[in-house]
């Protein structure tokens, strides 16, 4: 019989699942704050014991990547994981990573620390077979997370990290490696290289590819040689968040985090389908992240994955939430615009245009209102003005207007 998923969590009901991550949340969370000096302060004031709903989960702050930063730079000279880390170097932490930044993410001892195998196994890796991992081993992570994935799922590593083409492709050939592990881009000059050598590369039929765009295009050119490229998407803080499977809808969330999206600027859970920031609470013990945002945008895709798979789907990486610009000399960030929208239970949706040309532009609040009362335009503008020191025209606009993009502000500028 074939096996086609990894374990029997990827079919579990949707409401069994739903029910064990909120099961152990609770413990996570007390575990988050009792281990990690930087969330006994974040979360402190709140009871663990009663975070047992995605409702009340998202009460608690948003802890976003700037601010992780921010703390490990503060903290420099007496931690440099900013207090996040509820592990310490020596042999619980063999290894430590260092982001652009920078910023330094531990490793722990745990069998597939990262999660990645799952992904692994979606793409078509199966034990015994042996895979040439093309990422950075060096400074970043990308190499050992994918390395110890492999491991977890029973395969030999052949570590190619970067660069070096004509050796890539000569241990490709000698090697018989079963598929390749690295960026797409990559993949693409290892191959035009070999065609290039004259060298046959038969056995590399899958890939599994992540940190940059994976297009259509690409994918197709891929396989029209032979190789099956998948991708999936993580990150140096959180390991894997979500993957493809074969049946290229959308990324399937992985088991180990919980989910949401929000919309950017704020803590609050957007409705299903709209897009917004990817922000991911993870069960793991050694980097216990709460509510951590990602920075990146997504929306989830309705219904379930046609290969058996039941976890939520995502549509994958769609920009970047962090839409912070600067108007006249000010910065205006999302929260600010977010913080404008709360002011009037009106406003359901608000998005901040910025146009004209640098040292001449002007912003533009369009705002979708369920009722256009007298005197809302000015409030609002007085609002902006409050809250931005800086003046605004407001647009009111019938619900469902603005865009499902994930944008706040939109720089609409001329640059020439």
């Amino acid at each position: 019989m074939i096996q086609t998923h990894m374990d029997a969590l990827e079919t579990r009901a949707p409401a069994e699942r739903e029910a064990a991550l909120l099961a152990a949340l609770p413990a996570q969370i007390a575990h988050a704050r009792t281990a990690s000096r930087a969330f006994a302060q974040i979360l402190a004031g709140f009871d663990p014991a009663t975070i047992t709903s995605r409702a009340a989960l998202a009460t608690l702050p948003v802890t976003r990547k700037s601010e992780l930063l921010e703390r490990q730079q503060a903290q420099r000279a007496t931690n440099v994981f900013g207090g996040f880390s509820a592990i310490e170097f020596g042999a619980a932490m063999p290894r430590v990573f260092s982001s652009p930044g920078p910023m330094y993410e531990p490793e722990g001892t745990r069998r597939d620390y990262w999660r990645m195998a799952r992904a692994l196994f979606a793409a078509g890796f199966r034990p015994g077979e042996l895979v040439q991992n093309c990422f950075s081993y060096h400074f970043v992570p990308a190499g050992s997370m994918m390395e110890s994935g492999a491991h977890a799922l029973g395969c030999t590593v052949f570590p190619g990290g970067t660069g070096q083409t004509e050796q890539q492709v000569q241990a490709m050939a000698e090697l018989k490696p079963a598929g390749y592990i690295g960026t797409p881009s990559f993949l693409k000059i290892i191959v035009e290289k070999a065609a290039e050598m004259k060298v046959a590369l038969p056995s590399v039929t899958k890939a599994m590819v992540s940190a940059e765009a994976f297009p259509p295009s690409l994918r197709d050119w891929l396989a029209e040689r032979g190789i099956a490229g998948y991708q999936c998407y993580a990150t140096a803080d959180l390991g894997l968040i979500a993957y493809e499977t074969e049946a290229r809808e959308g990324l399937v969330l992985d088991e180990g985090v919980i989910v949401e999206i929000v919309r950017p600027g704020t803590g609050d859970p957007v409705v299903e389908g709209e897009v917004g920031e990817l922000v991911v609470t993870t069960l793991n013990p050694d980097y216990p992240l709460i509510r951590f945002g990602t920075g990146d945008l997504s929306a989830v895709l309705p219904g379930q994955c046609p290969s058996g798979r039941t976890n939520t789907r995502i549509k994958g990486w769609m920009g970047r939430a962090d839409q912070t610009t600067k108007v006249r000399g000010m910065f205006v960030h999302p929260a600010q615009v977010a913080e404008i929208a709360r002011r009037f239970p009106e406003v359901i949706k608000a998005r901040l245009v910025v146009s004209g040309e640098m040292a001449n532009d002007s912003m533009t609040l369009s705002v979708e209102t369920t009722a256009s009362p007298a005197g809302l335009e000015q409030r609002i503008g007085d609002a902006i003005r409050d809250v931005t020191k800086l003046r605004g025209r407001v647009e009111l606009l019938a619900p469902g207007s603005l865009p499902n993009d994930g944008k706040v502000i939109e720089d609409a500028r001329s640059y020439k």
